[in-house]
């Protein structure tokens, strides 16, 4: 079994809509023996009424929100991990801002980055097959991608998961994202 001891703290897993952070979130946690898993879209989701999507309009609310939603997943997080679980974060992260605030955030915790990137025609596809329920309502996946890759090329690892099951991708997931230094 894959073991994340020599990373310890937090795993932030992002990438674009459909990019199978969710899914792969969950096979990794399910490889180690103390794992939780924290996904902004369920923290998103508690917002009952007037909730705005990350990406969405009224743009100063989806920012004002973004920033409650991560202030309350490095909550959830840290409190996992002063509690001796590794945690795997499902977020889409799309600047260096967002990213600072949620490692300052979960200071002096380990933190480290990995962007699923298995490309846009997969993401279309993938959010295509889903659930309508669980279908994300986005289409700029070719200027989000520039975006993450010039925000994140140098950051953490830019994970290209193209040719990979979910399985695989969360097994390698643990295995090499233990050897990434943690974010300062």
């Amino acid at each position: 079994m894959t073991t994340m001891h020599e990373a310890s703290g937090c795993i932030i897993v992002s990438g674009m809509p459909a990019a199978g952070k969710s899914t792969v979130t969950g096979l990794a946690a399910r490889l180690l023996p103390r794992a939780a898993r924290v996904k902004a879209d369920d923290v998103s989701e508690m917002i009952l009424r007037g909730g705005v999507w990350a990406l969405g309009e009224p743009r100063e609310e989806a920012v004002r929100q973004v920033e409650l939603r991560n202030r309350n997943l490095a909550a959830l997080t840290a409190n996992f991990v002063d509690f001796g679980f590794s945690v795997l974060m499902d977020n889409l992260v799309v600047d260096r801002a967002e990213l600072d605030f949620l490692v300052g955030l979960l200071a002096p915790r380990p933190v480290r980055l990995v962007t699923l990137a298995p490309g846009v025609e997969s993401c279309r596809k993938r959010n295509a097959t889903r659930d309508p329920e669980e279908r994300t309502e986005f289409d700029d996946y070719h200027r989000l991608e520039a975006d993450l890759r010039r925000e994140f090329g140098d950051v953490g690892w830019w994970f290209d998961t193209s040719a990979l099951s979910p399985e695989e991708t969360a097994e390698r997931l643990l295995r090499e994202a233990s050897q990434l230094p943690p974010l300062r």
